[in-house]
């Protein structure tokens, strides 16, 4: 028996820029839930006559999906059809309906079926449905909020370079940029596989300079986790990573005839070191510590460039999705019930959505006021108060916590400043600028983020 699902939404834009939205490279990854990212395996052709296979989460492992595209109308509809997969039958046609000149209906129809027949029905059919409703509430949303930043961002279409492209910032970046119609250029160190590739060995300090020429933007993300027990040898890498790829991009924009408009460069609110509660933003000093200290050297590399270009530094803080990041790592206990309280749970969190993050970095670019430091940081929370949150969010308890001395034994210097340390930065040179964040509130940012 073959099941009908349709989920609709009403978009503030043209069915033809729906449309384009949806066809632009990028939209795949900008529509993937993060709470269960299927792995992309390959994609050949396009909307009209494409194929995709994936790699699929299932309750009992993965499972490969093969789906072609088919039916494509230009801005009315498109079709995908499971050829291969877990489904007995899968069939869903996106159609965009005018309702006018800027708006029309986003309408997702989908006809499955499940295998095993009733007895498939009977022990699965619940849940599918349940993980549809889930999976397109968040798509629709995502959909939603994309086209409304890019409106509110319009202007001509950029040329962007990334350093850090393939990193969990980068990735989420690239497709947001595409899909607003913008070029983007990946840093690498391999050799280019096509023109949408530079590459660069900022161990070496050299990189194609002549590919940064005329670019409208370059933002910098690469950088060494620092999630990790530091030893000697990892914080050397975790320095030398940020301050040597930096040195290399500012001499390179120093010897250009057209550099890029503006560099974002990332850093950290790690900057302002462990300030217990005392309130912080883009005015407050360097604090001290390594992360400050490595924030502050970072930084300082970036002022190499302000006679040739405008300069913005993203001072970013603990971004928060489910693709990866500090939440991936907290998910496992908090889902099975055994997350708690940190150290004290008196440490300030300041957090931001990936969206958010995305987002601001394209503000930055657009927005020519933006010189210098900038938070990237939607809000702060004690720990306590995020543990409590992420406890509502997933509905399990949150009574097991994490002893300071405990952090210490397990995670080293590395536990000390980054668990148990903290900083209450509160958002200011954004917002003064006119930036929206979409999730300030912690709990509805986690519940968007975990699909609850």
């Amino acid at each position: 028996m073959t099941e009908h699902y349709v989920h609709r939404s009403e978009l503030p834009v043209s069915a033809a820029e729906a449309f384009a939205w949806h066809a632009r490279p990028g939209a795949f990854e900008r529509l993937t839930p993060p709470w269960a990212p299927p792995e992309l395996v390959s994609r050949e052709g396009d909307l009209r006559s494409g194929r995709v296979e994936l790699r699929v989460p299932t309750p009992y492992g993965s499972a490969r999906w093969v789906a072609e595209h088919d039916a494509y109308v230009e801005g009315v509809s498109f079709r995908d059809t499971q050829v291969e997969g877990p489904f007995a039958e899968w069939v869903h046609t996106h159609r965009f309906e005018a309702l006018g000149p800027s708006s029309c209906a986003l309408v997702d129809e989908i006809d499955y079926a499940l295998p095993l027949g009733g007895l498939g029905r009977l022990v699965a059919g619940g849940s599918v449905h349940d993980d549809l409703v889930r999976m397109f509430r968040f798509r629709h949303q995502r959909t939603r909020d994309d086209l409304a930043r890019h409106a509110e961002l319009a202007g001509p279409k950029l040329r962007v370079a990334i350093s850090g492209a393939s990193g969990l910032v980068g990735r989420a970046l690239t497709a947001f940029l595409e899909t607003g119609g913008h070029e983007v250029r990946a840093l690498v160190r391999r050799a280019p596989r096509g023109p949408g590739e530079i590459r660069w060995d900022p161990a070496a300090g050299t990189v194609d300079r002549a590919a940064l020429e005329g670019l409208d933007a370059l933002v910098h993300l690469a950088g060494e986790n620092v999630g990790e027990r530091w030893t000697d040898a990892r914080k050397k890498a975790i320095v030398a990573s940020r301050v040597d790829g930096t040195r290399t991009l500012a001499e390179a924009i120093l010897a250009l005839d057209a550099p890029p408009k503006v560099w974002v460069s990332a850093s950290a609110v790690g900057f302002y070191g462990d300030r217990g509660d005392e309130l912080l933003d883009e005015d407050s000093a360097a604090g001290t510590g390594f992360l400050a200290d490595t924030c502050r050297a970072w930084e300082v590399e970036t002022a190499r460039a302000e006679p040739r270009t405008r300069v913005v530094r993203g001072r970013i803080g603990v971004v928060l999705t489910a693709l990866g990041g500090a939440l991936a790592k907290m998910l496992p206990p908090f889902r099975k019930g055994v997350g708690g309280v940190v150290g004290s749970g008196r440490q300030y969190t300041p957090f931001l959505s990936l969206d958010d993050l995305v987002a601001g970095i394209l503000f930055a670019i657009r927005n020519e006021t933006l010189v210098g430091p900038v938070d990237l940081v939607a809000g702060s929370v004690t720990n306590a108060e995020f543990t409590r949150a992420l406890g509502a969010a997933l509905s399990r308890p949150t009574f097991m916590p994490l002893p300071a001395a405990m952090i210490g034994a397990l995670f080293g210097e590395m536990g000390r400043e980054v668990l148990l340390g903290g900083q209450r930065v509160v958002p200011k040179r954004l917002p003064e600028a006119g930036f929206r964040f979409l999730h300030p509130d912690l709990g509805a940012l986690l519940r968007f983020e975990l699909g609850a």
